[in-house]
């Protein structure tokens, strides 16, 4: 009774950020199932064209993520949440008029720009929508959340995907979309925040002056290419380098969407402040690195025994990848100054924008072209990067003011 009591929302902002939050991930799940084949199937483009075309939208969507982290701190969080979230469902329906390269790159830099704005005005409903010692516990509830959604969408992108009929593909995308509004109107359902009032001292766009925000950014934007380690990197091994049936990453994807559903609130805790934020940093690239040479030990062994030290592997990363998410909330919204949530939520997400957009690149370069090596390299990086952590992480909590300001209080919110 206890264990099914831990998995409700605590309150009812968090019911309403939940309910959003399943909805848009159904729909992203729908999305990033059938996008690629629906292009190329459906539309008739190239899979290089859609490779270029998506990857040029996914750049330029970088640049709205701090603007609207800075509107949202003008206009107000709920607000803009709620705007560019609808916005993203709105753009969604422009893939259904794609005919060619030209418009798909214009239809989907469409959609980046709405995700990266909504994901910048989202951080920023959170801080101010629950009482700030709980920050860190909704968004690990919201994470598992997300990988509900993820994988139920996922499920609905599998029928378009059984039946390979532009119908189906237009129907879903369709539904995807409307998905996203309704996450976006759901919003409606939470007081309205007003804007916290900025300090007559305070730079309009101070974010880009912070160079202690900036260096844990930069530690962000490394430990975040643990994505790529089990999306990129794992599956490339397995089939290269181990004699493991490559069937298997299908369950080892499983093993982490469990852990990451089940396990994400209760790894967060003592991850609440700049402190605890940078231990889980630190153990993070720790647990990474394991992960990293569990992963290298399974090349040229027996079948059996490589799908063990996956297994093994997989669950090492998990960790790592949970440690992650907790110290990259609490860093986020401790470090940033009230008046500013967006901005900082808005500059904190292009981080992880940018390493998430070279992590690819690097885990194949590292690991198809130099093997174990390029793992021991990888698992270097990570480790020393979280070691890292702490000594930057106080460099940055030296410089924020001696009394971190307390932001308005919201009838409805306030516990």
């Amino acid at each position: 009774m206890r264990f099914t009591r831990s998995l409700m929302p605590r309150s009812r902002p968090v019911w309403v950020l939940a309910l959003s939050t399943l909805a848009r991930s159904t729909g992203h799940g729908i999305v990033v199932t059938i996008a690629v084949l629906y292009f190329t199937r459906s539309v008739d483009i190239a899979s290089t064209q859609v490779g270029l075309g998506l990857t040029i939208a996914a750049v330029a969507g970088m640049a709205a993520s701090v603007p609207a982290g800075h509107v949202s701190d003008l206009l107000g969080a709920r607000f803009t949440a709620m705007i560019f979230v609808v916005a993203q469902g709105v753009t969604l329906w422009g893939y259904v008029l794609v005919g060619g390269f030209t418009s798909l790159l214009v239809a989907a830099s469409l959609v980046a720009l709405a995700d990266s704005a909504s994901n910048a005005s989202r951080g920023a409903l959170v801080a101010f929508a629950v009482p700030v010692r709980d920050r860190v516990y909704t968004r690990a509830y919201l994470r598992s959340v997300t990988n509900v959604g993820f994988s139920m969408g996922a499920l609905v992108g599998g029928l378009a995907l059984s039946r390979d009929s532009p119908a189906f593909y237009t129907a879903e995308i369709a539904f995807a979309g409307v998905l996203f509004i309704v996450a976006g109107l759901v919003f409606l359902a939470l007081e309205k925040i007003p804007p916290v009032p900025r300090p007559a001292e305070a730079s309009r766009w101070e974010v880009l002056r912070d160079r202690p925000f900036a260096a844990v950014g930069l530690i962000n934007s490394v430990l975040v290419m643990n994505g790529g380690i089990l999306n990129v990197a794992l599956p490339i091994w397995i089939a290269e380098e181990t004699d493991a049936p490559t069937s298997i990453f299908a369950p080892l994807l499983l093993i982490n969407t469990i852990m990451v559903v089940f396990l994400q609130v209760p790894v967060s805790k003592g991850a609440e402040d700049i402190r605890g934020g940078a231990r889980a940093f630190l153990r993070s690239g720790l647990w990474l690195a394991a992960c990293c040479m569990i992963i290298a030990l399974a090349a040229d062994r027996t079948p059996w025994f490589a799908v063990a030290l996956l297994a093994l592997g997989v669950i090492v990363h998990t960790m790592g990848e949970l440690l992650y998410s907790a110290g990259s909330w609490a860093l986020s919204y401790e470090l940033a100054p009230e008046h500013a949530q967006g901005q900082y939520q808005g500059m904190f997400g292009l981080t992880t924008q940018l390493g998430s957009a070279i992590t690819p690149a690097v885990t194949t370069v590292l690991i198809v072209r130099h093997g174990w090596l390029g793992w021991l390299v990888l698992g270097v990086l990570l480790a020393a990067t979280g070691l890292a952590a702490p000594m930057v992480a106080r460099w940055a909590e030296r410089t924020r003011p001696q009394v971190k300001e307390e932001p308005t209080a919201v009838d409805g919110f306030r516990q």
